[in-house]
């Protein structure tokens, strides 16, 4: 090949180049995506992924934009099953909590699990507390187990899902102190505090943001503190463990999946999207004004938190009499 005839080559060997899309090209949305989660309006998925969307607007960090996507039911199953169904799909990521890790642990039909799905951010823990209504005639957590203890069945807890981390701390305190009461499941968080507040149920798990509020307004007492540490703004509440009750604090994580086989470039925009929402202004006032504690990871240290969160669950669960199925 003589120089004319190579220069001529190398030109349309560029020219090919520049118009064929690269295979390093950064992905980038170009329609709406879809965040879902498991919880209807004004559950606490609900809540943060209503509260992360804001966040990433506010900011201007998404060119396109995020919708919520409510997929209750199953406890998680139903929303992981989603997910898991749009392979590939570079437009949906969901929200995750415990209840996506221990579902599948206990229900055969819950076949989804966090191994199936992609690991994009864990980014927050979220400590609660245990309440009961201030004209209770319990003042400490000592009172109330003994009450449930002595009157077994008679007591009822309000929650979420049954496999939900306020359901695991009924687990716990039940195999510890030999006492029995019921759990009673509502579909979102102002359901189960009604119940409370109306006086259908004896106490609850309740997240500390809106535990807050109710004590400030005399509605509610908090009895102890689901957290290994007391938080600044309870310092006179025990933990659990400062109230005689050394059993294991069920993490309730809360962060970002997104449907299996994404794409590297995909996955590296999520990350680096979850990575700057998680600095931004409108962010750090939600963990404020929640009370939240920031655990923002990358995607395999949050693979490798799912991975002893399971094994944790397994604990508690099969030390419980839970029967497991996975």
């Amino acid at each position: 090949m003589n120089r004319r005839n190579l220069l001529t080559t190398l030109v349309s060997l560029t020219a090919a180049l520049a118009a064929a899309p690269s295979a390093q090209a950064e992905f980038k949305p170009t329609r709406p995506l879809e965040l879902v989660v498991h919880s209807g309006p004004g559950g606490g998925n609900d809540v943060m992924g209503r509260a992360l969307i804001a966040a990433i607007e506010e900011a201007k960090l998404s060119p396109v934009r995020i919708q919520i996507s409510n997929k209750v039911g199953g406890g998680g199953a139903t929303a992981a099953s989603y997910i898991a169904d749009k392979k590939g799909d570079p437009n949906v990521i969901g929200i995750f909590t415990s209840v996506w890790i221990t579902n599948p642990l206990v229900q055969q039909e819950a076949s989804v699990t966090m191994r199936d799905l992609t690991p994009i951010s864990l980014m927050v823990l979220e400590p609660a507390l245990v309440a009961v209504r201030a004209d209770s005639p319990y003042k400490s957590m000592a009172e109330l187990m003994d009450a449930a203890k002595a009157n077994p069945g008679k007591m009822k807890q309000s929650g979420g899902s049954p496999l939900a981390r306020d359901a695991l701390v009924r687990t716990v305190l039940q195999a510890k102190t030999g006492g029995r009461w019921a759990f009673i499941s509502f579909p979102s968080g102002g359901e189960r505090i009604s119940a409370l507040l109306g006086g259908h149920v004896d106490m609850m798990v309740i997240e500390p943001q809106e535990a807050g509020e109710l004590m400030r307004s005399g509605k509610l007492r908090a009895l102890a503190q689901v957290a290994d540490a007391r938080l600044p703004e309870f310092k006179e509440i025990p933990t659990l463990k400062e109230a005689g009750f050394d059993v294991p604090n069920p993490p309730q994580p809360r962060g970002v999946v997104g449907p299996p086989g994404m794409a590297p470039d995909v996955l590296a925009y999520y990350v680096d999207l979850i990575a700057r929402a998680g600095k931004s202004a409108g962010w750090q006032k939600f963990l404020r004004e929640g009370l939240l504690e920031e655990k923002l990871l990358a995607p395999k240290e949050t693979a490798e938190f799912l991975a002893a969160t399971e094994t944790q669950m397994r604990g508690i669960l099969s030390e419980s009499g839970v029967k497991l199925v996975r």
